[in-house]
C-alpha cells in the first residue's frame, strides 16, 4: 500500500513538473552585429547589452498569454558586411525569433530592414544612424538613438558657431553611415559660411591615409571631418601627427566616439583635437546610466564602447510591446511598438510615426588625457 502511494505521489509530481515545463515558453530575441573583424569591439559591446537585458528579464517571472516566458538570445555575426547582414537577417527569420535588436552599421541595417519587413519581424536598432533607414516606412523598423541629421548638424554648428572655424576638409569611408554623416556635416557647415577645401574618400578596411592627408595638408584646413569608424580614425590621427597636422581639429560622428580610439591612435597628440558626437545623453546624464554602467563593468570589464545601453533598452522595448499585446507573436505585438512609452536606462523612449525616436538628445565629446569626456 505504502509503495503504491509513493508511486502515485511520484506520478503526480512528474505530471505537475510536466505541466509546469509545458507552460514555460522559450522566446528567442535575435541580435546582429559584427563580432569578427576590425569592428568586433562594437559588436561584442552591443551583444553584451542584449545579454544583460535578457538576464534581468528572466528574473522577473514574466507571464505572457498565460505562459511563463524564458528569453534567450540568438546572436549572429554580420562582420559589418551588407551581404552577411541580409543573410543573418534571413537566418533569424527562418528561426522564427520573436524580435531583433540590431544591426550596428547603417550599411547592414538598411538592407536587413527589408528582410525583417518581408518576414514580419520587428527590429530595433540602438546604433545605426543613417536617416535612410526609416524612409521606406516599414512598420517593423525602429531606432532608439539620434540619427545622422542630428549628429552631423550638431558637429557643424559647433565648428562654425563656437570654434569659428573657416576651412574644413572632409573624408568619408563610402559606407552608408560614413557618407551619410559626412553629407549632413558638409551641408550644415557650408550653410554656416564654412568652406570645404577638399573632399577625399577611403574605405572601411584601409589603414594607410598618408596620400589623402598629404593632399589635404596642401589646402591648409582648420579641421578635418571624418565619416567612418574608429579602426580608420585611430591610424588617421597617428598619421596626421606624423605629417604635422597636429593643430587641426578632427571631427566625427558616433562611429569614432569610442574608448577604443584612444588605443588605436597609440598616444598620438592629435587625439586631443577630436570632437565627436553621440546620440543620447552622456552616461552620467542618462536616467539610469551610472548604476547601469557599474553593473555592466562588473559583468564585462573593459568591454564598454558606445551602444550597449541602447541595445539593453531596445531589448526591453520589444518585451514591453509583447506584454502590452499579451502575445509574443510578432504579427500580434508589432503594432504595440508604435505605442511605446518606456522609461529606459538611456531615456524615456517613444517613437515618431516613422519609427524614429521622439526628442533625441545628442552629446559632444572630446578626449582629455586619453579619456572620452563629455563637453
Amino acid at each position: 500500500m505504502q509503495a503504491k502511494l509513493k508511486v502515485t505521489v511520484l506520478a503526480a509530481l512528474v505530471a505537475t513538473w510536466g505541466i509546469a515545463a509545458a507552460q514555460e515558453q522559450v522566446v528567442k530575441i535575435g541580435h546582429v552585429a559584427p563580432v569578427s573583424g576590425a569592428q568586433a569591439h562594437y559588436g561584442k559591446d552591443n551583444e553584451n547589452g542584449v545579454r544583460m537585458a535578457i538576464e534581468v528579464l528572466n528574473t522577473q517571472n514574466i507571464t505572457i498569454g498565460g505562459k511563463k516566458i524564458k528569453f534567450e538570445i540568438q546572436a549572429e555575426d554580420d562582420a559589418a558586411d551588407p551581404k552577411q547582414g541580409t543573410a543573418a537577417a534571413q537566418k533569424l527569420c527562418d528561426a522564427k525569433v520573436a524580435g531583433v535588436v540590431g544591426h550596428l552599421n547603417s550599411g547592414t541595417t538598411i538592407p536587413a530592414s527589408k528582410v525583417y519587413n518581408d518576414c514580419g519581424i520587428p527590429h530595433v536598432t540602438g546604433a545605426a544612424t543613417n536617416p535612410n533607414l526609416t524612409k521606406p516606412g516599414y512598420k517593423t523598423t525602429y531606432r532608439i538613438i539620434a540619427n545622422d541629421n542630428a549628429l552631423g548638424a550638431g558637429l557643424a554648428l559647433y565648428a562654425a558657431d563656437t570654434l569659428k572655424l573657416k576651412k574644413v576638409a572632409i573624408i568619408d569611408d563610402r559606407t552608408a553611415y560614413g557618407q551619410g554623416v559626412a553629407e549632413v556635416f558638409k551641408r550644415v557647415a557650408t550653410s554656416k559660411g564654412m568652406t570645404v577645401v577638399d573632399e577625399q574618400f577611403t574605405t572601411d578596411k584601409a589603414t594607410d591615409f598618408m596620400a589623402i592627408l598629404t593632399a589635404i595638408k596642401a589646402k591648409a584646413p582648420d579641421a578635418i571631418f571624418y565619416g567612418g569608424m574608429d579602426p580608420q580614425a585611430g591610424p588617421m590621427l597617428r598619421q596626421m601627427e606624423q605629417l604635422g597636422l597636429d593643430k587641426v581639429k578632427y571631427f566625427g560622428g558616433d562611429g569614432i566616439c569610442t574608448a577604443e580610439i584612444a588605443k588605436l591612435s597609440a598616444g598620438a597628440k592629435t587625439l586631443g583635437n577630436v570632437v565627436c558626437a553621440e546620440g543620447g545623453a552622456s552616461l552620467a546624464k542618462m536616467p539610469g546610466g551610472t548604476a547601469w554602467k557599474a553593473k555592466y563593468d562588473a559583468k564585462y570589464p573593459n568591454q564598454f564602447q558606445v551602444y550597449s545601453p541602447y541595445t539593453y533598452d531596445a531589448t526591453f522595448v520589444l518585451v514591453e510591446a509583447m506584454k502590452k499585446a499579451n502575445s509574443v507573436d510578432p504579427k500580434v505585438y508589432t503594432a504595440k511598438l508604435a505605442e511605446t512609452n518606456y522609461k529606459g536606462v538611456t531615456a524615456t523612449i517613444a517613437f515618431e510615426a516613422n519609427g524614429e525616436l521622439k526628442n533625441p538628445a545628442t552629446t559632444l565629446y572630446t578626449y582629455k588625457d586619453g579619456k572620452k569626456t563629455p563637453m
